[in-house]
């Protein structure tokens, strides 16, 4: 997946908004203000994503291309290299994990705002 295709993909959810709060070449995806995918749009070389902590492990276990978040909680987030051993589905679908898992997170007010945009 180019950096077009992961950009289409990540603002097409619900409630998502894109910015670029640590600098020009950082952009970030934010479902109703909380991060859930990151990456540098100068090398496009990885992506930061939310994981579930037990996922994690057993992702980074998995696959090569999969490693704890670079400047993030370790424990909750994965650093996705965009041209190893992850295929698209795979990525798409880790998108999407981390996308619900801040959804799911988020207090009752804001999910049903985020409901109402849907």
């Amino acid at each position: 997946m180019n950096i077009e295709e992961y950009r289409d993909f990540c603002i097409a959810f619900p409630g998502v908004t894109e910015g670029f709060p640590f600098g020009p070449e950082t952009m970030v995806f934010k479902v109703m203000n909380k991060m859930f995918a990151l990456t540098n749009i100068e090398t496009y070389d990885f992506v930061n994503l939310k994981c579930d902590p037990e996922r994690a492990i057993t992702l980074r276990e998995e696959y090569e291309g999969i490693s704890p978040g670079w400047h993030m909680n370790k424990v909750h987030w994965n650093s996705v290299k965009t041209s190893a051993d992850v295929g698209d589905e795979l990525f798409k679908e880790l998108i999407r994990h981390s996308y619900n898992l801040i959804v799911e997170s988020l207090p009752k007010k804001t999910k049903e705002e985020l409901r109402l945009l849907s």
